[in-house]
């Protein structure tokens, strides 16, 4: 298999809050390298660098607000966050867990620094990714699943570290996501010196974020904690190295190659779905949530 070359690899952006509780560095969409279209299935990618927040009896994080036409997915690597939907999903997102939602046909939505971890504070690091859905199934009925760490698929690779796989597939195993189009999420724990190959379809976009350490990609390429990793479209195959002990996250999906029209919380097809959206919005369609 031919080796999937390094696009480009891009530092942080200067860190924006999200409500008062993500302080989060914006990758996707940005520039033309990570706009929609080129990281299609992928449409936005926010991650919350290691950040302290202080304790607090108010819990932080952003209140109300609705989706349409995705996915969100929600990493914990530090500090717990509490979700709730109007379409009845909830719960605590603990270090390690993931949240992904299916927003799909529209729910309301919130979430917060998880009330008993507020008041004590701390680091507090995540990933949020927005994964985009067919035209088929944007207005399907939306549903949660509440991925534990414990729940992941674990490759153990020996003295080089270990992959966790959230959705998709590493070496024959399956994490246990279900995604609506070809999907790959998943964390390489990677011990100092350590290595992990990857092969992904030419066609797919893939990506790497490092969460922590330090990466050598395929022999030669350097990058640092919390830069982002773009693949060429071609070739199969790549490795990262650890030059010390480090967390990446593998993004790799199927592009849907269909239009892709973002208004704010809603990403549809067409200017008219948009409209829609929020008509259906307006008059109470997405339900109730406090």
């Amino acid at each position: 298999m031919a080796t999937k070359k390094v696009e480009i690899v891009v530092a942080p952006k200067p860190a924006h809050f999200v409500g008062d509780g993500f302080r989060v560095h914006n990758f996707i969409p940005s520039g033309y390298q990570l706009d929609m279209k080129r990281m299609d299935p992928f449409i936005m990618l926010d991650y919350n660098s290691k950040f302290h927040f202080g304790a607090t009896e108010t819990p932080r994080g952003v209140g109300v607000h609705p989706h349409r036409g995705f996915e969100t997915v929600t990493i914990a690597y530090q500090g717990k966050v509490e979700h709730h939907d109007s379409a009845g999903g909830g719960g605590v997102i603990g270090q390690g867990d993931v949240q992904w939602m299916t927003a799909a046909s529209g729910v309301l939505h919130k979430e917060f620094h998880e009330t008993q971890w507020a008041k004590e504070g701390g680091i507090f690091q995540m990933v949020q990714l927005w994964v985009n859905l067919p035209a088929k199934d944007k207005m399907s009925t939306p549903k949660y699943q509440a991925i534990k760490n414990a729940d992941m698929k674990i490759v153990d690779l020996g003295e080089n570290g270990f992959v966790e796989i959230i959705a998709g597939e590493f070496q024959g195993e399956k994490g246990p996501a279900q995604t609506f189009s070809p999907v790959n999420l998943m964390n390489a724990k990677l011990k100092s010196g350590g290595t992990a190959e990857f092969s992904f379809p030419a066609s797919f976009n893939t990506a790497a974020l490092v969460i922590e350490g330090h990466i050598t990609v395929n022999g030669e390429e350097k990058v640092a904690t919390d830069h982002f990793v773009l693949f060429e479209n071609e070739g199969e195959t790549f490795t990262v190295t650890a030059n010390e002990d480090s967390v990446v996250l593998i993004i790799s999906g199927e592009p849907l190659n269909e239009p892709i029209f973002p208004h704010g919380p809603f990403v549809m097809n067409t200017r008219e779905e948009i409209i829609q959206a929020f008509e259906d919005f307006n008059s109470g369609k997405f339900g109730y949530l406090e």
